[in-house]
C-alpha cells in the first residue's frame, strides 16, 4: 500500500504560514523575474485568474479586486516543505521525496493500523507543526494514490485523506476522474485517447492491455494503465533517480555582453552543483545553452548548446562553474541580445565510489574540494542561501557616477517575502 502527501497550493500555502491574515483571500505567486502567475490560491482561481497569466495583465483584468502578490521565494518554500518531509519521515516506515511539494510513502509495514485514521492524524500534525495544509491519498499503487489525493484535496468530506482500499472504490473513483488529470498522461496522449472515446480514467482501464500496447506502443502509457488497474509496477528507484539536472532562467531584460552572461551561467552552474550534493550524487557531463528573444522579430536570432565530459565525475561548485564558463565562451557570439541561458549536468551517478582520472586531479585535491563545498553548504544553511558564493557569481554594475556596485542576485523579485526561518535578519519581530 502506498500513500502520497501533497502540499495544497504549495507556494501560496508557504506564503500564508507567516501571513495568516491572507487565509480566505486571493493570493498569487509569480515566476522568476515577476513575469507571470505560477501559483494561485483557491480564491484566486474562483476569480478566474489563470496560471501563466502575465503579471502586467493582472491589474487590468481584475481592477477592483484586492489580490495579494508574491515573488517566488524558493528558499522559503524549500525550507518549509523540508519540515513537512521530516514529519513524514518520522511517521512512515519508508518514504521518498518526489518533488518540492509531494512525498511518497510505503505503508506495507503498518500492520493493522487504520490507514485512513493515520492519514487524518498526519494531516493534523503537519498543519499544527508547520502550518501547511496537505492532502493525502492512500491506495495499492502510486498512480491510484495520486488519484486519491485529488479527491482528498477537492472534497472536504474526506477530511484531507482519501483511502482507496478495494475494487469498488477504485472503479467509482476512476469513473469520476478525467483522463487528462491522470498522472503519466500528458496533453498529446490525452488528445489521442479522447479521439478513441476515452474521457475518464475508467474508460481507459476498461480497454484491453493489447489495445493499449497496439495504440500507443509506449511503456509509460502501458504502465499507467496497469497501475490504474491496481497492479503495482513503478519502482521507487526508477522514480527517484534523476538522469539530469537543469537550472535555467529568462533574464530581466536582455543581455549583450559576455561578462554579465557568464555571471548568470556561474550562478546556474553553482545551483546545479548544490543540487547534486544535496542528493549525494556527482555528474560527469556539463552542458550550457543560450537563447535570444524569439518574440523579437526585429532582432537577429541565435541559439546554441555545448557540452563537456569531465575527466572526473564531480559535484564541486568550482569545477562545474569553471566548465560552464568555458562552454559559454565557446558558444557566445557578440552582437546578439540574449534572453535566456541555462546549465545542465548529466551522467549523474552515486557520489561514492569515484574513479579519479590520472591526468585530472589527485585524491588530495579531490578531498579538498569536497571539504570546501561542505563548509560552504553548512554556512549557507545556517546564515541563508548565497551567504558565501564564488567570485564569478557576483554581478558588477556602475551607477551614474561610475562607482561600482556589486550584488549577488540580478533576478527581479519586487514582491518577495522574508525568510524568517533561514535568515537572522528576517526573524519576526513581535514589537
Amino acid at each position: 500500500m502506498y500513500g502520497i502527501i501533497d502540499c495544497d497550493n504549495c507556494y501560496v500555502s508557504c506564503e500564508r504560514v507567516f501571513r495568516p491574515d491572507l487565509e480566505g483571500k486571493p493570493v498569487v505567486v509569480l515566476s522568476n523575474n515577476d513575469g507571470c502567475i505560477v501559483a494561485r490560491s483557491n480564491e484566486a482561481k474562483k476569480l478566474g485568474i489563470k496560471a501563466g497569466m502575465p503579471f502586467f495583465q493582472l491589474a487590468q483584468a481584475f481592477p477592483d479586486q484586492k489580490i495579494a502578490v508574491f515573488s517566488s521565494n524558493y528558499e522559503l518554500y524549500g525550507e518549509l516543505t523540508a519540515r513537512v518531509v521530516e514529519i513524514v519521515r518520522q511517521e512512515a516506515p519508508q518514504y521518498f521525496r518526489y518533488s518540492i511539494d509531494e512525498c511518497f510513502v510505503r505503508l506495507d509495514a503498518m500492520g493493522d493500523t487504520d490507514l485512513k485514521q493515520w492519514g487524518e492524524a498526519l494531516h493534523k500534525r503537519i498543519r499544527h507543526s508547520v502550518g501547511m495544509p496537505v492532502s493525502i491519498g492512500i491506495a495499492p499503487t502510486k498512480t491510484l494514490a495520486k488519484v486519491a489525493s485529488h479527491f482528498a484535496k477537492r472534497h472536504s468530506g474526506y477530511r484531507h485523506c482519501c483511502y482507496i482500499d478495494n475494487d469498488e472504490k477504485r472503479r467509482k473513483a476512476l469513473k469520476l476522474f478525467p483522463i487528462e488529470d491522470v498522472w503519466g498522461i500528458g496533453g498529446r496522449y490525452t488528445a489521442k485517447l479522447k479521439r478513441y472515446g476515452v474521457n475518464t480514467a475508467y474508460d481507459f482501464v476498461s480497454k484491453p492491455k493489447e489495445w493499449v500496447r497496439a495504440a500507443f506502443g509506449n511503456i509509460v502509457v502501458e504502465r499507467t494503465w496497469a497501475e490504474l488497474n491496481g497492479i503495482d509496477c513503478i519502482a521507487d528507484e526508477a522514480m527517484a533517480a534523476k538522469k539530469s539536472i537543469c537550472t535555467s532562467r529568462s533574464f530581466n531584460g536582455m543581455i549583450t555582453d559576455l561578462d554579465t552572461l557568464r555571471t548568470h551561467v556561474s550562478n546556474y552552474a553553482a545551483r546545479c552543483a548544490e543540487k547534486l550534493r544535496a542528493q549525494n550524487t556527482v555528474a560527469s557531463v556539463v552542458g550550457v545553452f543560450v537563447n535570444t528573444n524569439f518574440f523579437r522579430d526585429d532582432l537577429p536570432q541565435y541559439q546554441q548548446f555545448a557540452e563537456l565530459t569531465l575527466p572526473t565525475p564531480t559535484s564541486s561548485a568550482i569545477t562545474i562553474v569553471k566548465a560552464a564558463g568555458d562552454l559559454l565562451e565557446s558558444i557566445y557570439k557578440p552582437g546578439y541580445h540574449y534572453k535566456k541561458a541555462g546549465v545542465i549536468v548529466m551522467g549523474i551517478g552515486a557520489a561514492s565510489p569515484i574513479q579519479l582520472n590520472l591526468f585530472d586531479i589527485n585524491a588530495e585535491q579531490f578531498q579538498r574540494l569536497k571539504k570546501l563545498d561542505a563548509v560552504v553548504d553548512r554556512i549557507n544553511r545556517l546564515h541563508g542561501t548565497e551567504s558565501v558564493i564564488l567570485g564569478s557569481q557576483q554581478y558588477a554594475t556602475r551607477d551614474g557616477n561610475g562607482k561600482a556596485d556589486v550584488f549577488a542576485n540580478a533576478i527581479k523579485h519586487d514582491y518577495r517575502s522574508k525568510n524568517p526561518t533561514t535568515r537572522w535578519n528576517d526573524i519576526i519581530r513581535l514589537k
